[in-house]
Protein backbone atom coordinates (compact mmCIF):
# COMPACT_ATOMS: atom_id res chain seq x y z
CA UNK A 1 0.00 0.00 0.00
CA UNK A 2 2.81 2.40 0.34
CA UNK A 3 4.53 2.18 -2.87
CA UNK A 4 1.51 3.85 -4.44
CA UNK A 5 1.46 6.57 -1.73
CA UNK A 6 4.72 7.18 -2.67
CA UNK A 7 4.58 7.44 -6.03
CA UNK A 8 1.51 9.84 -5.77
CA UNK A 9 3.92 11.89 -3.59
CA UNK A 10 6.93 11.94 -6.17
CA UNK A 11 4.50 12.77 -8.97
CA UNK A 12 2.69 15.46 -6.91
CA UNK A 13 6.30 17.07 -5.99
CA UNK A 14 7.43 16.87 -10.01
CA UNK A 15 4.32 18.42 -11.01
CA UNK A 16 4.75 21.00 -8.38
CA UNK A 17 8.23 21.61 -9.57
CA UNK A 18 6.99 21.64 -13.15
CA UNK A 19 4.66 24.50 -12.73
CA UNK A 20 6.88 26.76 -10.65
CA UNK A 21 9.44 27.00 -13.61
CA UNK A 22 6.46 27.65 -15.75
CA UNK A 23 5.55 30.83 -13.06
CA UNK A 24 9.65 31.75 -13.32
CA UNK A 25 10.04 31.61 -17.32
CA UNK A 26 6.53 33.80 -17.79
CA UNK A 27 7.40 35.99 -14.68
CA UNK A 28 10.75 36.79 -16.36
CA UNK A 29 9.92 37.09 -20.33
CA UNK A 30 8.96 40.53 -20.70
CA UNK A 31 11.59 42.17 -18.52
CA UNK A 32 14.20 39.98 -20.54
CA UNK A 33 12.85 41.52 -23.82
CA UNK A 34 12.62 45.02 -22.29
CA UNK A 35 16.25 44.79 -21.00
CA UNK A 36 17.60 43.95 -24.54
CA UNK A 37 15.54 46.57 -26.29
CA UNK A 38 16.94 48.41 -23.78
CA UNK A 39 20.74 48.15 -24.42
CA UNK A 40 20.23 47.84 -27.95
CA UNK A 41 19.02 51.31 -28.24
CA UNK A 42 22.04 52.75 -26.18
CA UNK A 43 19.59 54.30 -23.63
CA UNK A 44 19.56 54.61 -19.83
CA UNK A 45 17.48 52.78 -17.62
CA UNK A 46 14.83 55.36 -18.13
CA UNK A 47 14.43 54.63 -21.91
CA UNK A 48 11.07 53.44 -23.13
CA UNK A 49 10.82 52.11 -26.21
CA UNK A 50 8.31 53.07 -28.81
CA UNK A 51 5.98 49.65 -28.10
CA UNK A 52 5.50 51.31 -23.96
CA UNK A 53 4.66 54.18 -25.16
CA UNK A 54 2.25 53.09 -27.14
CA UNK A 55 0.21 50.33 -24.65
CA UNK A 56 1.07 53.25 -21.58
CA UNK A 57 -2.27 54.69 -21.39
CA UNK A 58 -0.71 57.06 -18.42
CA UNK A 59 1.88 58.15 -20.83
CA UNK A 60 2.19 61.89 -20.18
CA UNK A 61 2.42 64.21 -23.32
CA UNK A 62 3.16 67.94 -24.49
CA UNK A 63 -0.45 69.42 -24.18
CA UNK A 64 0.11 71.04 -27.90
CA UNK A 65 -0.60 67.72 -29.09
CA UNK A 66 -2.41 65.56 -26.05
CA UNK A 67 -5.92 65.78 -28.30
CA UNK A 68 -4.87 65.25 -31.57
CA UNK A 69 -2.43 62.38 -30.22
CA UNK A 70 -5.17 61.03 -28.32
CA UNK A 71 -7.72 61.06 -31.62
CA UNK A 72 -4.85 59.49 -33.66
CA UNK A 73 -4.38 56.19 -30.61
CA UNK A 74 -7.81 55.98 -31.57
CA UNK A 75 -7.95 55.70 -35.24
CA UNK A 76 -5.07 53.31 -35.04
CA UNK A 77 -6.59 50.85 -32.54
CA UNK A 78 -9.53 50.95 -35.06
CA UNK A 79 -7.13 50.26 -37.98
CA UNK A 80 -5.79 47.15 -35.87
CA UNK A 81 -9.08 45.65 -34.77
CA UNK A 82 -10.44 45.67 -38.58
CA UNK A 83 -6.88 44.25 -39.73
CA UNK A 84 -7.16 41.46 -37.57
CA UNK A 85 -10.95 40.98 -38.11
CA UNK A 86 -10.46 40.48 -41.57
CA UNK A 87 -7.78 37.96 -41.35
CA UNK A 88 -9.35 35.82 -38.55
CA UNK A 89 -12.50 36.31 -41.89
CA UNK A 90 -10.70 36.04 -44.99
CA UNK A 91 -7.26 33.59 -44.49
CA UNK A 92 -7.08 30.29 -44.21
CA UNK A 93 -4.17 28.73 -44.68
CA UNK A 94 -1.49 29.48 -41.95
CA UNK A 95 1.62 30.43 -43.77
CA UNK A 96 5.36 29.95 -41.34
CA UNK A 97 7.41 33.25 -42.05
CA UNK A 98 11.00 32.20 -43.45
CA UNK A 99 13.52 35.03 -43.99
CA UNK A 100 12.53 35.78 -47.32
CA UNK A 101 9.12 37.23 -46.14
CA UNK A 102 11.08 39.56 -44.06
CA UNK A 103 13.70 41.13 -46.37
CA UNK A 104 11.43 44.31 -46.57
CA UNK A 105 11.10 44.86 -42.82
CA UNK A 106 13.77 47.31 -41.81
CA UNK A 107 15.05 47.13 -38.46
CA UNK A 108 16.22 50.21 -36.02
CA UNK A 109 17.94 48.90 -33.17
CA UNK A 110 18.21 52.02 -31.78
CA UNK A 111 15.13 53.15 -30.98
CA UNK A 112 13.17 49.53 -30.99
CA UNK A 113 11.45 49.92 -34.35
CA UNK A 114 10.47 47.62 -37.31
CA UNK A 115 9.51 49.16 -40.31
CA UNK A 116 7.75 47.33 -43.77
CA UNK A 117 8.46 49.09 -46.52
CA UNK A 118 6.22 49.23 -49.50
CA UNK A 119 6.95 50.90 -52.79
CA UNK A 120 4.86 53.83 -54.05
CA UNK A 121 4.09 54.42 -50.63
CA UNK A 122 6.75 57.07 -49.35
CA UNK A 123 8.81 54.46 -48.60
CA UNK A 124 11.72 56.78 -50.01
CA UNK A 125 10.78 59.40 -47.49
CA UNK A 126 10.78 56.55 -44.81
CA UNK A 127 13.77 54.85 -45.72
CA UNK A 128 15.81 58.47 -45.63
CA UNK A 129 14.50 59.19 -42.09
CA UNK A 130 15.68 55.83 -40.72
CA UNK A 131 19.55 56.62 -42.23
CA UNK A 132 19.26 59.62 -40.30
CA UNK A 133 17.98 57.73 -36.94
CA UNK A 134 20.05 54.62 -37.40
CA UNK A 135 23.33 56.98 -38.33
CA UNK A 136 23.75 55.72 -42.11
CA UNK A 137 22.69 58.99 -43.16
CA UNK A 138 26.54 60.18 -41.92
CA UNK A 139 26.07 64.02 -40.80
CA UNK A 140 22.78 64.04 -42.61
CA UNK A 141 20.23 65.13 -40.22
CA UNK A 142 17.38 66.58 -43.18
CA UNK A 143 16.57 63.07 -45.02
CA UNK A 144 15.88 64.90 -47.82
CA UNK A 145 19.38 65.73 -48.42
CA UNK A 146 19.74 62.39 -48.86
CA UNK A 147 19.71 61.40 -52.91
CA UNK A 148 16.43 59.20 -53.47
CA UNK A 149 18.79 56.73 -55.23
CA UNK A 150 20.81 55.90 -51.93
CA UNK A 151 18.02 55.59 -49.60
CA UNK A 152 17.37 52.24 -51.83
CA UNK A 153 20.87 50.92 -52.11
CA UNK A 154 21.01 47.44 -50.29
CA UNK A 155 23.17 47.58 -47.12
CA UNK A 156 22.52 50.83 -45.87
CA UNK A 157 20.17 49.53 -43.70
CA UNK A 158 19.75 46.42 -42.02
CA UNK A 159 16.53 44.12 -42.76
CA UNK A 160 15.42 41.36 -40.58
CA UNK A 161 16.28 38.40 -42.93
CA UNK A 162 19.75 39.06 -41.70
CA UNK A 163 19.02 38.37 -37.83
CA UNK A 164 19.00 35.14 -36.30
CA UNK A 165 15.51 33.18 -35.89
CA UNK A 166 16.21 33.70 -31.69
CA UNK A 167 16.81 37.96 -32.61
CA UNK A 168 13.95 37.82 -35.04
CA UNK A 169 11.46 36.76 -32.47
CA UNK A 170 12.87 39.10 -30.14
CA UNK A 171 12.79 42.11 -31.94
CA UNK A 172 9.10 40.67 -33.34
CA UNK A 173 7.85 40.76 -29.77
CA UNK A 174 9.24 44.10 -27.98
CA UNK A 175 9.87 46.48 -31.09
CA UNK A 176 7.01 48.39 -32.32
CA UNK A 177 6.50 47.18 -35.88
CA UNK A 178 4.47 49.85 -38.78
CA UNK A 179 4.14 49.81 -42.29
CA UNK A 180 2.28 52.54 -44.61
CA UNK A 181 -0.47 51.03 -46.41
CA UNK A 182 -2.47 52.99 -50.03
CA UNK A 183 -5.53 52.92 -51.82
CA UNK A 184 -4.47 49.46 -54.08
CA UNK A 185 -5.24 51.04 -57.46
CA UNK A 186 -3.94 54.75 -56.91
CA UNK A 187 -0.41 52.46 -56.06
CA UNK A 188 -0.82 51.03 -58.80
CA UNK A 189 -1.39 53.95 -61.21
CA UNK A 190 1.15 55.31 -59.36
CA UNK A 191 3.89 52.40 -60.09
CA UNK A 192 2.89 52.35 -63.62
CA UNK A 193 3.19 56.12 -64.20
CA UNK A 194 6.61 55.81 -62.89
CA UNK A 195 7.97 53.04 -64.36
CA UNK A 196 6.27 52.89 -67.55
CA UNK A 197 5.86 56.51 -68.48
CA UNK A 198 9.65 57.95 -67.59
CA UNK A 199 11.78 58.03 -69.92
CA UNK A 200 14.93 57.45 -67.03
CA UNK A 201 13.47 54.00 -66.27
CA UNK A 202 15.19 51.76 -68.83
CA UNK A 203 15.92 49.46 -66.71
CA UNK A 204 12.09 48.98 -66.21
CA UNK A 205 11.58 49.43 -69.92
CA UNK A 206 14.10 46.41 -71.07
CA UNK A 207 13.10 43.76 -68.39
CA UNK A 208 9.44 44.54 -68.37
CA UNK A 209 8.61 46.54 -71.38
CA UNK A 210 9.38 44.43 -73.58
CA UNK A 211 8.43 41.39 -72.24
CA UNK A 212 5.01 42.91 -71.78
CA UNK A 213 4.82 43.79 -75.38
CA UNK A 214 5.97 40.73 -76.77
CA UNK A 215 3.13 38.96 -74.83
CA UNK A 216 0.44 41.61 -75.22
CA UNK A 217 0.65 43.37 -77.93
CA UNK A 218 -0.78 42.11 -81.63
CA UNK A 219 1.96 42.71 -84.51
CA UNK A 220 4.27 44.48 -82.43
CA UNK A 221 7.01 46.85 -84.21
CA UNK A 222 10.35 45.78 -84.06
CA UNK A 223 11.32 48.76 -82.30
CA UNK A 224 8.75 48.70 -79.58
CA UNK A 225 10.28 45.56 -78.57
CA UNK A 226 13.78 46.53 -78.92
CA UNK A 227 13.02 49.38 -76.64
CA UNK A 228 9.65 48.47 -74.08
CA UNK A 229 9.10 52.28 -73.47
CA UNK A 230 5.46 52.70 -74.74
CA UNK A 231 3.50 50.10 -72.45
CA UNK A 232 -0.05 50.96 -72.10
CA UNK A 233 -1.88 50.78 -69.36
CA UNK A 234 -4.19 48.09 -70.36
CA UNK A 235 -0.93 45.89 -71.46
CA UNK A 236 0.02 46.19 -67.99
CA UNK A 237 -3.05 44.89 -66.77
CA UNK A 238 -3.18 41.93 -69.03
CA UNK A 239 0.15 41.60 -67.70
CA UNK A 240 -0.82 40.75 -64.10
CA UNK A 241 -3.77 39.36 -64.31
CA UNK A 242 -2.12 36.63 -66.78
CA UNK A 243 -1.62 33.21 -64.76
CA UNK A 244 1.45 32.75 -66.71
CA UNK A 245 2.74 36.03 -65.47
CA UNK A 246 3.01 34.84 -61.51
CA UNK A 247 4.36 31.56 -62.30
CA UNK A 248 7.13 32.47 -64.60
CA UNK A 249 8.89 34.86 -62.07
CA UNK A 250 7.24 36.86 -59.20
CA UNK A 251 5.86 40.27 -58.97
CA UNK A 252 8.26 43.00 -59.01
CA UNK A 253 8.00 44.48 -55.70
CA UNK A 254 6.24 47.83 -56.63
CA UNK A 255 2.91 46.14 -57.84
CA UNK A 256 3.61 43.16 -55.44
CA UNK A 257 0.17 42.98 -53.16
CA UNK A 258 1.06 44.57 -49.61
CA UNK A 259 -0.15 41.62 -47.99
CA UNK A 260 2.35 39.16 -49.55
CA UNK A 261 5.06 41.84 -48.68
CA UNK A 262 4.37 41.99 -45.19
CA UNK A 263 2.37 39.46 -44.37
CA UNK A 264 -0.03 42.03 -42.14
CA UNK A 265 -1.79 38.70 -40.79
CA UNK A 266 1.28 37.06 -39.24
CA UNK A 267 3.04 39.48 -38.51
CA UNK A 268 1.48 41.84 -35.77
CA UNK A 269 1.41 45.76 -36.53
CA UNK A 270 0.97 47.91 -34.04
CA UNK A 271 0.52 51.03 -36.46
CA UNK A 272 -1.10 50.95 -39.64
CA UNK A 273 -0.12 54.20 -41.36
CA UNK A 274 -2.20 55.53 -44.42
CA UNK A 275 -0.77 57.59 -47.56
CA UNK A 276 -3.94 59.15 -47.35
CA UNK A 277 -3.01 60.55 -43.98
CA UNK A 278 0.67 60.40 -44.23
CA UNK A 279 1.64 63.39 -42.51
CA UNK A 280 -0.25 62.62 -39.39
CA UNK A 281 0.75 58.98 -39.02
CA UNK A 282 4.67 59.46 -39.74
CA UNK A 283 4.50 62.61 -36.61
CA UNK A 284 2.87 59.80 -34.48
CA UNK A 285 5.11 57.25 -35.13
CA UNK A 286 8.32 59.45 -34.56
CA UNK A 287 6.13 60.89 -31.57
CA UNK A 288 6.15 57.15 -30.54
CA UNK A 289 9.43 56.36 -30.73
CA UNK A 290 10.45 59.73 -28.88
CA UNK A 291 12.72 61.21 -31.99
CA UNK A 292 10.41 64.25 -32.95
CA UNK A 293 12.45 66.71 -32.33
CA UNK A 294 15.72 65.00 -34.02
CA UNK A 295 13.89 64.26 -37.30
CA UNK A 296 11.11 65.45 -39.14
CA UNK A 297 9.52 63.65 -41.78
CA UNK A 298 9.38 65.05 -45.75
CA UNK A 299 6.27 66.67 -46.75
CA UNK A 300 5.32 64.98 -50.30
CA UNK A 301 5.01 66.38 -53.27
CA UNK A 302 1.60 66.88 -53.92
CA UNK A 303 1.58 68.57 -57.93
CA UNK A 304 2.89 64.78 -58.72
CA UNK A 305 0.46 62.56 -56.57
CA UNK A 306 -1.35 60.26 -58.30
CA UNK A 307 -5.22 60.76 -57.13
CA UNK A 308 -8.27 58.90 -57.68
CA UNK A 309 -9.38 61.15 -60.35
CA UNK A 310 -6.67 60.30 -61.76
CA UNK A 311 -6.89 56.64 -61.71
CA UNK A 312 -10.48 56.64 -62.67
CA UNK A 313 -9.36 57.75 -65.78
CA UNK A 314 -6.80 55.40 -66.46
CA UNK A 315 -9.45 52.77 -65.52
CA UNK A 316 -11.74 54.39 -68.56
CA UNK A 317 -10.12 52.24 -71.29
CA UNK A 318 -9.95 48.88 -69.38
CA UNK A 319 -13.03 46.22 -69.67
CA UNK A 320 -15.33 45.46 -66.78
CA UNK A 321 -13.67 41.82 -67.78
CA UNK A 322 -10.75 42.50 -67.24
CA UNK A 323 -11.71 45.24 -63.94
CA UNK A 324 -12.76 42.15 -62.71
CA UNK A 325 -9.96 40.30 -62.79
CA UNK A 326 -7.85 43.01 -61.94
CA UNK A 327 -9.89 43.57 -58.42
CA UNK A 328 -9.81 40.49 -57.71
CA UNK A 329 -6.44 40.59 -57.92
CA UNK A 330 -5.69 43.17 -55.25
CA UNK A 331 -8.83 42.19 -53.12
CA UNK A 332 -7.13 41.12 -50.28
CA UNK A 333 -5.30 44.19 -49.41
CA UNK A 334 -9.07 46.30 -50.11
CA UNK A 335 -10.15 43.93 -47.40
CA UNK A 336 -7.56 44.03 -45.29
CA UNK A 337 -6.64 48.01 -45.07
CA UNK A 338 -10.76 48.97 -45.12
CA UNK A 339 -10.67 50.27 -48.80
CA UNK A 340 -13.82 50.30 -50.27
CA UNK A 341 -14.70 49.07 -54.04
CA UNK A 342 -13.51 51.89 -56.26
CA UNK A 343 -16.72 53.53 -57.82
CA UNK A 344 -15.25 54.13 -61.40
CA UNK A 345 -15.51 49.94 -61.64
CA UNK A 346 -18.27 48.94 -63.91
CA UNK A 347 -18.21 45.59 -63.53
Amino acid sequence: MRKPKMNRMVLAMCLGCFIMIIFYFQSNLKPASAQVSGRSSGQGKSWRSPLQTLYDSDQVSPAHYQLEQSTVKVTHQGRRELLEDACHSYTRKRHVLIPEDLKHIIVDDQHGLLYCYVPKVACTNWKRVLMVLTGAAGPHRDPLAIPANEAHVPGNLRTLSEYSTSQINQRLRSYLKFVFVREPFERLVSAYRNKFTRSYNTAFHKRYGTKIIRRHRPNPQAEALERGDDVSFEEFVYYLVDPATQRKEPFNEHWERVHSLCHPCLIHYNVVGKYETLEQDSRYVLQLAGVEGQVTFPASAKNTRTTGDMVAQFFNNISPFYQKKLYNLYHMDFLLFNYSTPEYLKF
